[in-house]
């Protein structure tokens, strides 16, 4: 098939790689005239880490990444421990996203890819892409991997009140481990995180990703009182950041994520499919952002390549249905208990839930929902992939 994908980020280079590797005619068309990532730190998880393993890019995110084998978090004032997941015996990749990008950029280069740059999509029609006055195409299959600003996506997305402060800073002297997620909160409407994420392509050091929640509507006022302000604030909420936080001197150095929930109950159409946040979006407390367009990109190629008389793309979409579904629905219960103005909910999470997630089986539970296999990633379409499903995380292996 000619197959156009609209957009050059994770889920797009990944659906590149893996459905040239299917024998299609593919074209990646993205709005920069060079290709940059916009982002900071994010982790892979062993479902994310499965599909880099297939496009044949995942030693090298490894090598750029740093391992992760736990997530803890404490409460401020109290320091008592009220979120503790770890990865055993399976682990998380933190990574920079630069660095993600450059492995999924490196692959698609090494495969036969047309690549179309300074092409800003702006619609469709029929089997064509629009770039402006441009016509482009026409295409069999038309992949779209635009983001949450996508102008093919139909889906409306109700946007979150909080979002949060992202900066990429070199990871200091510090007795922090370097192989694990940290965060400190006040109650549910403060919270500091530190992520280790491993180096940038061509930089030797090993770098952090420093986040802070804020409300959206809070942004301006942020930005007026100024970087120092912010520090001391940090800094009595979280003591023992005060090496991240003081490599903070210019806000631009911050940039702000915003966040909004939403899912295409239909995520294609007539030679159109939409994956990664064009299909579904939600906040990232559980991580599982970018995982999911890997998962998306993976569910895709195998789709059409075992549809044998089926509709591929509804066979993509029922494979990706119950997990997407599963994991939206954790991420709108998760988030308001550590992004809300809400002074019960953390009460609940404190006293009770976190009690509750320390007994066993929850450990294993909570576990497998952070590696993103509490549900098999692409249900029956793994299955009938045969011996490559054996692989498969979902499968437990």
């Amino acid at each position: 098939m000619r197959i156009g994908i609209a957009g050059a980020g994770i889920g797009g280079l990944a659906a590149a790689a893996l459905l040239a590797d299917g024998g299609h005619e593919v074209t990646v068309l993205d709005r920069f005239d060079a290709p940059r990532p916009v982002g900071s730190g994010l982790v892979i998880q062993p479902v994310g880490a499965w599909v880099l393993d297939e496009i044949g890019c995942g030693d090298a995110a490894r090598g750029l990444g740093q391992r992760l084998t736990r997530m803890l978090g404490h409460e401020a004032g109290t320091g008592r421990p009220v979120l503790d997941v770890s990865y055993a015996p399976r682990e998380g990749l933190a990574i920079h996203r630069a660095s993600l990008f450059e492995v999924l950029w490196q692959a698609v280069l090494r495969r036969q890819v047309t690549l179309l740059q300074g092409a800003e999509i702006t619609g469709r029609e029929g089997a064509y892409l629009l770039a402006g006055q441009a016509r482009l195409g026409p295409f069999d299959l038309i992949v779209d991997a635009a983001g949450a600003s996508s102008p093919l996506s139909p889906i409306k997305a109700r946007p979150l009140a909080y979002g949060a402060l992202w900066a990429t800073v070199d990871w200091p002297e510090t007795n922090l481990p370097p192989d694990e997620l940290r965060q400190r909160y006040r109650r549910a409407d403060r919270m500091i995180g530190i992520l280790p994420i491993g180096r940038l392509p061509g930089d030797g050091r090993n770098k952090a990703a420093l986040f802070w929640s804020l409300p959206v509507a809070q942004h301006a006022d942020w930005l007026e009182r100024g970087p120092a302000v912010w520090r001391d604030e940090a800094r009595a909420l979280w003591p023992e950041a005060e090496p991240f936080l003081a490599q903070i001197g210019d806000p631009a150095r911050m940039t702000m994520a915003r966040y909004s929930h939403g899912t295409l109950a239909r995520p294609w159409s007539d030679g159109l499919v939409h994956i990664g946040d064009a299909a579904h979006r939600a906040s990232p407390q559980l991580g599982q952002g970018a995982n999911m367009a890997l998962l998306d990109a993976l569910a895709l190629a195998w789709a059409l390549r075992l549809a044998n008389g089926q509709d591929p793309l509804a066979l993509y979409a029922a494979a990706r249905r119950w997990h997407v579904r599963a994991y939206q629905a954790f991420s709108a219960a998760f988030t308001p208990q550590y992004q809300s103005d809400s002074r019960i909910l953390p009460v609940i999470r404190d006293r009770v839930l976190f009690p509750l997630s320390q007994v066993p089986p929850l450990p294993r539970v909570l576990t497998a929902l952070v590696c993103g296999t509490m549900l098999p990633p692409l249900a029956s379409l793994d299955r009938a992939a045969g011996v490559r499903a054996r692989r498969s995380p979902g499968h437990g292996r």
